[in-house]
Order: structure tokens, then sequence, then C-alpha cells
């Protein structure tokens, strides 16, 4: 359990070591007036932002122009009563829906509740959540979306999980084998449709979890120490291009998993800074369409002055970082993957950036659009189909805590004469797996009631990475 401390950010460069100079951090042009959190990237191109441990939420709405960073704030409906957690499972459903399940703290107060909520943005509502039956804790438990859609979720203090019926809101118990308790874990989706942790209470072991059978088996051995052992703790994992996953520690050392040959190496370190490794003792990592993974590390378990990396398949590469890290450590930080390829970056203060990389996805990972209808009436639905629509990755994690993945599509369509930017609501997307290859998949869009009307470019975006265009007219 992590001291509950003022939430801050950014990075100071070391001493001697190689720093990429490129890329940029740029502070939202209007910045929250509340302590900005865990951030989900909704269906409609909007972002939902939680005001740190409170009970109430605020939409971030890219400008006309599609910008983030100009974006505007309004305020969400807030929470259901007694319910206002920090450091919980969340995650946005394949119907557009936002499930925020547990919490370590309630209201502030260290209970590890079974509270939870789903909200609606149709109606801008939250409706409360049973927690699976006989469980006394869901506290900071991992989550994921599975491939076909259902949401996967962890009691944070013991070997359980289940799966949740987001229609009837019933949970049924899954996960029979565990090799340790989930307290801690990460949970990282593979392009099998399976699951990756890393044990934090189990040495150097890693598990397998098979939706098919229901059965965790074990995956192997990180080959270095990733879990700090004394507060358990560990760093996000998050699925590249190539196939591999980079796993951080929080010990200083870092691991590969290779998917196809199912076996792990050593990864580069982080550096020393006064002879104490930084370690990702929970923080944030997000895939960048140019596939390196962002990543910030701080020395020690929970204390402050996080400096910023890449890792790019074999190096981590220093990079700058927002203004605020000397100030924060790296369980305070926040990523999101927005529509742009940027990042968003939140770390529970009203100082909210968005890092650009640089670098261009290589083509062959974009979404690619096979079927859409060329016109398209304001406010009604559609169906695109194409391939790779969920991206390769889900993109942005954390561990337990937060997960914020966007493996999900985003229809955006841009007027030919005004260039503004619209985003067309999707749902039931007909796969939430990764690295869906030539699969043909589907996702259900309504274009929105205020749009422009006229010649259009309609693009497919997954992990901020978006298709060729498609002409249409909307009518």
């Amino acid at each position: 359990m992590r001291v509950l401390r003022a939430l801050g950010i950014t990075c100071v460069l070391l001493a001697g070591l190689g720093t990429m100079s490129a890329q940029t951090w740029t502070p939202l042009t209007n910045q929250p007036s509340f302590a900005a959190s865990t951030a989900l990237l909704l269906t409609d191109g909007t972002v939902m932002v939680h005001d740190a441990g409170a009970q109430d939420w605020w939409k971030l709405t890219p400008d006309a122009g599609g910008s983030y960073i100009n974006g505007t704030w309004s305020q969400l409906a807030s929470l259901p009563a007694g319910y206002s957690p920090l450091y919980y499972a969340s995650a946005v459903l394949r119907d557009g829906r936002v499930i925020v399940e547990g919490g370590e703290y309630n209201f502030f107060n260290p209970v590890w509740t079974t509270l939870g909520a789903i909200y609606n943005p149709l109606t801008n509502k939250w409706k409360k959540v049973n927690p699976p039956a006989g469980w006394t804790t869901i506290g900071d438990a991992q989550s994921t979306i599975l491939a076909d859609g259902t949401f996967m979720l962890a009691n944070c203090c013991t070997a359980e999980a289940a799966l949740l019926n987001a229609k009837t809101l019933t949970w049924t118990p899954v996960g029979t084998g565990k090799a340790d308790i989930n307290d801690e874990e990460g949970w990282t989706l593979l392009s099998s449709g399976k699951v990756l942790t890393v044990d934090a209470f189990n040495g150097t072991n890693s598990e397998i979890f098979d939706p098919a059978t229901g059965v965790w088996s074990l995956a192997g051995s990180t080959v270095v120490l990733l879990v700090d052992p004394h507060s358990s703790e560990i760093g996000p994992a998050v699925l590249r291009p190539d196939g591999t996953v980079f796993a951080t520690g929080a010990t200083g050392h870092n691991a590969i998993y290779d998917t196809t040959a199912g076996s792990w190496s050593a990864g580069p370190d982080f550096p020393k800074v006064g002879g104490v490794f930084l370690d990702i003792a929970d923080g944030p990592a997000a895939l960048l369409p140019n596939g390196n993974v962002l990543c910030g590390a701080s020395p020690g378990v929970f204390k402050p002055n996080t400096r910023f990396f890449e890792f790019d398949g074999s190096n981590l590469t220093q990079v700058a970082g927002p203004p605020n890290s000397p100030n924060f450590s790296s369980f305070e930080g926040r990523m999101l993957v927005l529509p742009t390829g940027q990042v968003l970056f939140t770390d529970g203060s009203s100082d909210v950036e968005i890092y650009t990389s640089t670098g261009n996805p290589n083509p062959g990972w974009a979404p690619a659009i096979t079927r859409v209808g060329k016109t398209l009436i304001h406010g009604k639905s559609y169906t695109a189909k194409g391939t790779q629509f969920n991206g390769l990755s889900q993109a942005g994690a954390y561990g337990d805590d937060a997960q914020a993945a966007s493996n999900y599509p985003l229809v955006r369509i841009t007027n030919n004469a005004t260039g503004h930017v619209f985003y067309a609501r999707t749902k039931n997307h007909s796969s939430m797996g990764v690295a869906t290859g030539s699969a043909i998949v589907s996702t259900h869009f309504t274009v929105p009631a205020g749009i422009e009307l006229g010649a259009s470019q309609l693009e497919v975006v997954a992990n901020g990475i978006a298709s060729n265009p498609v002409s249409v007219t909307i009518n």
C-alpha cells in the first residue's frame, strides 16, 4: 500500500546519459480546476478524467481542429453516493460504457472496497454494480477486457477473478490454478487472446491465463527480479508491435517476454541516480505510434523526481519530462494514448501535459477500411469493416490501481471544406483483441447529429494510428 501524498510531475535529465530532444511536452491551454488523475478515452473521441480520490468526473473535448491541447472541460455526473475511490480497476466496455470497480481507498480511507459503478455516456448517469458473490475485497485490483469483449476483474487480495455479464451486471467466477494472489500484479492482453502477468509474491515467476479453459499456467521465469521484495510493487508491462512484452520492474531491472517463443530475457536496466536505481514501483507506460514504449521511473519506492524514457525494443533512452516531474513519484502518473497519437499525462494535480513523440508508425500497423458507406446521414448509425481496428496492443498500462487500454476503434470524420474534425461514437466492436492481423473485424458508429455536411474524409483510428482515409459525403 502506497502512502497518500500530494500528486505531481516532470523530468530532470541525467548527466552522462544520452537523451532524445525532439519530443515535446505541451501543457493544456485550458488546465483543469481539479486534481486530474485516471483518464479514459471514450468512443466518441472525448476523454473522461477522474478527480483523484473524489466523486466527480470531467470530460475533455478536443477543439474543432481535433486538438486536445486546446480542448475544453465540462463536468460529468458524479459517482453514486458513498463511492469515492482512489486506486481502482477501470475499463471502457465494448458497448462504450465505462466501468469502475473497487478502490484501495474510499473517501481516502484505506478499506479495499468492493463498491463499483458503471457509467453510460449517452445518459450521463452512473449505476451501482454489486461485487462478485462472496468477495470481501476488490481494492486496487487489476482488470482487462478479453478479446471477446468480456470484462475480467481481479480480487486484489486473493487469487480470485470474475467475468462480468455487461447486460445483467452479474459475475461468473473464473481462473483456476493461480500460483499466488493477485495483489500488485498487472495483466497484459496478448495477440493470442491470453493474458500475461508477472507474479508479485512468487519470485521471478510469471503466469498466463487462457480464456478458453479458464486456467492459469506457468509462463517461465522473468530472469531478473522485477518485484520490489519489501513492497511487492512492480511496474507496467506493454505489448509492442513486434510481439514482445516490455515488463518494467520496481528493482531497476526490466525484462522482455517473447510471445512467439514463450520465453523471457533480461532487458536494459534503468540507470542509477546517486547510487540508487530508478524504478517503476507502480506507474504508467504507453505504446507510442512509432512502436516505442514511454515510461517514467523514479528513485526508490514512492520517492519523487521522475525521469522519462522511451524503450525501442533494445535500448532505453531518456527523454525530457514535463515541468512538474521533480515533484512526483512514478506511481502518481497516468498515461492515455490519444487518437492524435499523442499521450495525455496526468499526475493528480491541475497540470495536464501532452507528450508528442517523433517518428511515424509502420504503415503495416495501421487499421485498414474494407467497407463503409459512401453516403452517411447525420444522426444515423452504420457499420465499418476492415482489419486491425483494435491496434496491436492495449497501448496503455499501469498494472493494478489504474487501467486505460485503448484497443478499440474510433471513427474520425474530417470535413473537406472546413478541416473541422468530428468523431462518430462507436460501439459493439466485433473484437476487443489486439493484433488481429488480416481478420475482418467491424464496429458500429453513429454519425453525430451536429456534424458539418458535405464531402469529408473518414478514418478508423486505433491507439493513435489512423487508417488511410476514405472519401464520404455527409447528408
